[in-house]
C-alpha cells in the first residue's frame, strides 16, 4: 500500500517536502517514513480517501483502511488488498506519467531486498511483509517487468507453511524465478502514447 500512498503524496502537490519520507518508504520500505507521508495527507480519512482516488483512477475498487485495528501497525497497512485489483492498479498507474518518480524509486530497492521480482533484472517492484493474526507471515510484491514486447504487471504473495519470514523470501524467490523464465508465456502489454 505504500506505493499509492506515495503517489497520492506526490499529486497533493507538496513533493518536495515529502520526497524523502516517500524515497525511504519506497527503497527501504521504512514503516516511520510511510506514516510521515500518511499524516501529511491530512485527518485519517482524509488521507485513505486521497489514497483511495488514486486507486480508483487506476481503476481498482479497494477501499484504504482509516483506522488501526491492530494498534501496532499502520491503518493504510492493514487494508485488505487483492492480488488481482494490486495487478489492476499498477498497470494503469504504471502508465501514468504523474507516477514515474515512484516507479523510478521501485527500481533501487533496498539491497537487503532483492529477492522475488527483485531477482528479475530491470524490475520495478516494492514488498510488503507481516506477521498474520493467526500467526505466521504473509511476504508479498508487486512490481512491473519489462519485457521486449512490453511490461508485465505482478503481484506474488506467498504465506509459507512453516510461518517464518525466511522462508516466504525463498518462496517469493522461486515465483520470481519462474517469472523470469516464464516471461515470454506472460500477457504483456504497452502504455498509449
Amino acid at each position: 500500500m505504500k506505493v499509492p500512498l506515495a503517489i497520492a503524496a506526490l499529486r497533493q502537490g507538496d513533493s518536495a517536502s515529502a520526497s524523502e519520507p516517500i524515497k525511504i518508504a519506497i527503497t527501504q520500505s521504512d514503516n516511520e517514513a510511510a506514516d510521515a507521508i500518511w499524516r501529511g495527507l491530512g485527518s485519517p480519512d482524509t488521507a485513505a480517501e486521497k489514497v483511495d482516488a488514486v486507486l480508483q483512477e487506476a481503476g481498482d475498487p479497494t477501499r484504504v483502511q482509516s483506522y488501526r485495528s491492530r494498534p501496532e501497525y499502520s491503518a493504510f497497512g492493514q487494508t485488505v488488498w487483492s492480488l488481482e485489483n494490486q495487478t489492476r492498479f499498477l498497470a494503469a498507474a504504471a502508465c501514468d506519467d504523474r507516477s514515474a518518480p515512484i516507479f523510478d524509486l521501485m527500481g533501487q530497492i533496498a539491497s537487503d531486498q532483492m529477492w522475488g521480482l527483485g531477482t528479475i533484472p530491470g524490475a520495478r517492484f516494492k514488498g510488503g511483509w507481516g506477521p498474520l493474526e493467526a500467526g505466521g507471515y504473509l511476504v508479498r510484491q508487486l512490481g512491473v517487468i519489462d519485457t521486449g514486447w512490453g511490461r508485465v504487471a505482478a503481484a506474488i504473495a506467498v504465506q509459507p507453511n512453516s510461518g517464518t519470514f525466511t522462508d516466504g523470501i525463498a518462496q517469493l524467490s522461486q515465483v520470481g524465478r519462474w517469472l523470469k523464465e516464464h516471461s515470454a508465456e506472460l500477457p504483456a502489454g504497452r502504455c498509449r502514447a
